[in-house]
């Protein structure tokens, strides 16, 4: 059954809280924040006003709580490299810079209200910087991934008119060469210790740029955020946030499903070009005054996410299952995580075996979430409720979530939203996730749309025709799988290194993350009697197994 979602009302609740007794097969943690499920679902209620915007009405309150020294000494923002370096703001310091940024969009670049940025930057500080500064001026953050090719940049810029792009010294040529076929955008700004011809030098820029800046007076309801999703049957289409939405809307996710406080210390590891960073990385935990801890950490390397989390005071950890199959499958044995008391995932499902190792190595349950970048918290399991491994937990204080047993072609009836996702729900009232309804796969915390992958296919000359799904993989859930029906000249060619040359074409024509990880060559692909290639018949054939 499809599951849909209606937006309720709620009202905050804060309960002091501590570990509770221990049950034999799991344990309940009481909450820091509320008292327990039932409370939150009865009374939470959220007030919008008619004008919002999160750096003003959120950050730089507590900017004055801090000045005041009603906030305990903990860094509004934390930084590691790595390699050493470390940066420590707080809200006050975080306030500063941002306001210098805002001051270079809307002088330098000639930036207005309502005007569109993409931000295409790895976990360094001045992406923080380039989100908040857009707050404060009223742009529209586009937010992308560095694993963007020259061709992803520019169907962005293009559709979405953007008058900026703010990236580092690695993409800035790809921008270059596709900035002359993007009639609206006139500003460039790198970071980079170097400078580019026809860029702005953003760290030369903000050591004169002024900390005055007054923050633009933002009506709830305007566009302050757009993420690029995969599709199903096209490019990736745009998704739009306002500043109610994620500014407002996240308290959910901040206060219940994460249970921060002005002493949490939050990691989430999420790349920067997903809505899953501005869940975890900015606005939930900065609503609840919370520490944002960042690692640079260009590739994931279990090692390294462990040591972090041994010698830094993180109390509270995202990731998604993906990492935590990972985590699991190395040595732990020498890592101790003093301060860590909460564990969170989402973006596809964990399985029960891994949370359950996690467990008996760490002690501490992984509380599973689910969302779309379209939403915020839809499901979740929360503290003070039992987990049911695998289960998506409880529907959101947010949200009223039903069962849809008839199938719709919209994603909207009468006050639902439908997700596009299949799941079902138990007596005791959790849901569980069963599949996409559509053909989206989920890999490694990544949305991947197969037409972008077969679009890329049939860029080689080998391949006729081809159909991708998903597969199912033991480290990262599910991987892309294509089935590609070869052209006449090219079957009697060596099929393994043809597979070699066709993944190499896919991680150069479109992000690297994309790329199928194993290839079946068939003879020809099912297809109904108007053609079209039934999708679900390759995958059920792919997942009958499990």
């Amino acid at each position: 059954m499809e599951i849909l979602l209606r937006a309720k009302c709620f009202q905050r609740l804060a309960v002091p809280g501590s570990v509770r007794a221990v049950h034999k097969d799991y344990r309940i943690v009481t909450p820091q924040n509320f008292s327990n499920y039932e409370s939150i679902k009865q009374d939470f209620k959220l007030e919008v006003p008619e004008y919002f915007n999160f750096a003003k009405d959120v950050l730089d309150k507590w900017t004055n709580t801090e000045k005041a020294g009603k906030r305990p000494s903990n860094p509004a923002f934390w930084w590691v490299s790595g390699n050493g370096k470390e940066v420590r703001w707080s809200f006050e310091e975080l306030g500063s810079l941002s306001r210098k940024f805002a001051n270079i969009l809307a002088e330098a670049c000639a930036l207005q209200r309502g005007d569109r940025v993409i931000v295409i930057l790895p976990r360094i500080p001045e992406w923080w910087l380039a989100n908040i500064a857009c707050l404060r001026t009223g742009t529209v953050v586009i937010p992308g991934t560095t694993q963007l090719t020259q061709k992803d940049i520019l169907y962005r810029l293009q559709s979405s008119k953007a008058k900026c792009i703010i990236t580092n010294e690695v993409l800035a040529p790809a921008v270059d060469a596709v900035a002359s076929k993007c009639e609206n955008l006139h500003s460039k700004l790198i970071v980079s210790q170097k400078p580019r011809e026809g860029w702005g030098n953003l760290k030369e820029m903000m050591k004169h740029a002024s900390e005055n800046h007054t923050c633009v007076k933002t009506k709830h309801n305007e566009m302050m955020a757009i993420y690029f999703t995969s599709g199903t049957s096209g490019p990736p289409k745009m998704t739009g946030h306002t500043h109610s939405s994620f500014g407002l809307g996240l308290s959910v996710n901040g206060r219940f499903w994460l249970d921060l406080t002005p002493s949490d210390v939050m990691w989430n590891t999420s790349d920067t070009g997903w809505a899953k960073s501005a869940w975890s990385s900015v606005f939930s935990p900065w609503i609840q005054g919370a520490c944002v801890f960042a690692h640079y950490l260009p590739r994931f390397e279990p090692t390294s996410i462990l040591q972090t989390l041994s010698k830094f005071p993180i109390t509270v950890f995202c990731s998604a299952p993906t990492a935590y199959r990972m985590l699991v499958q190395s040595d732990m044995s020498s890592y101790k995580f003093k301060s860590l008391k909460h564990c969170v995932s989402a973006g596809e499902p964990i399985n029960p075996e891994v949370t359950e190792q996690w467990r008996n190595r760490t002690g501490l349950d992984i509380y599973e979430g689910y969302g779309q970048t379209e939403t915020v918290l839809i499901c979740g399991n929360f503290k003070g409720m039992k987990v049911k491994p695998g289960s998506m937990g409880k529907p959101s204080p947010a949200f009223d979530v039903k069962d849809n047993p008839t199938k719709t072609a919209s994603t909207l009836r009468g006050n639902f939203y439908i997700t596009g996702d299949r799941g079902y729900m138990d007596e005791d009232g959790y849901f569980w996730f069963v599949a996409r309804s559509d053909d989206i796969i989920l890999s490694s915390g990544y949305r991947i749309g197969p037409f972008e992958v077969e679009s890329a296919l049939i860029e080689h000359p080998a391949v006729a025709e081809s159909a991708v799904v998903s597969s199912p993989d033991p480290i990262r859930g599910e991987v892309v799988k294509a089935f590609i029906v070869l052209s006449p000249d090219y079957k009697s060619h060596d099929q393994e290194q043809l597979k070699k040359e066709i993944q190499e074409l896919v991680k150069k024509t479109t992000a690297p993350y994309k790329y199928p990880r194993k290839i079946e060559f068939i003879q020809e692909l099912p297809k109904t009697i108007s053609g079209k290639i039934k999708r679900n018949e390759l995958r059920k054939q792919e997942w009958k197994t499990i």
